[in-house]
């Protein structure tokens, strides 16, 4: 069973998850980085480009789903570096400082709430998150193409680029189209016809909307809102 709340940390996501059996789980592209528990241990979750799936014995999980662009200040890693990767905390930080946290997150109340105190902390000595972030990604995620973002933040076409790798992992181009393809499941989960919703998330046609999900998700559109996503 998953859960999530909005966290206490701005723009981030506290969540959990009971998988019910061994069955196949899917995460889906998000622009996001996420700070996970899992059986006692802290991991993090690089930016995905594609769909990362899962098999195996149902373990609890919980996170921190941290807003686009945000977690490597926090982390102290730029995010390709982790791009499609699930790696343990520490190997990018020191284990003495990873054991004191672990500790930390085991002893709480509850992992969720352990990992969002971590969160939080980390965010407090963090630098201070660059806001022109924030706007690229509401730029993209309101449709606009990547040269006029770049224009309209008074950005090269190669410093929008440098800055998107860091941030979010990948150039501006691959984060236009995971959040478009966000915004597509998203209508198509309200009930919009494929075709609208093609329309309205950006898509030139319908077909391009199918090819998009199957390359990005893994599976065809009709199947992720079944539930197989």
């Amino acid at each position: 069973m998953y859960t999530e709340r909005a966290s206490r940390l701005a723009g981030a996501v506290v969540w959990t998850n009971t998988p019910s059996g061994g069955d196949e789980g899917r995460v889906l592209p998000d622009g996001c980085m996420d700070l996970l528990w899992n059986d006692g241990r802290l991991l993090v979750a690089g930016p995905d480009t594609r769909a990362f799936v899962t098999e195996g014995e149902p373990r609890s999980w919980a996170g921190v789903r941290f807003y686009p662009g945000t977690a490597p200040a926090l982390l102290g890693v730029p995010a390709h570096e982790l791009r499609d990767r699930r790696v343990a905390l520490s190997d990018l930080w020191p284990a003495s400082e990873v054991r004191r946290l672990t500790a930390r997150v085991n002893g709480a109340p509850d992992p969720a709430s352990g990992l969002e105190e971590v969160a939080v902390a980390c965010a407090a000595a963090a630098d201070t998150f660059d806001p022109l972030l924030q706007q690229i990604v509401t730029a993209l995620d309101a449709g606009r193409p990547v040269a006029a973002t770049a224009d309209e933040l008074g950005l090269g076409a190669r410093q929008l680029h440098r800055r998107s790798l860091a941030a979010f992992g990948y150039g501006p181009k691959t984060l236009a189209r995971i959040l478009r393809l966000r915004r597509a499941l998203a209508l198509a989960r309200g009930g919009v016809p494929f075709a609208d919703t093609a329309a309205r998330a950006g898509y030139a046609d319908q077909a391009h909307l199918a090819r998009d999900v199957r390359e990005l998700a893994g599976l065809p559109l009709g199947e992720l809102l079944a539930g197989r996503g």
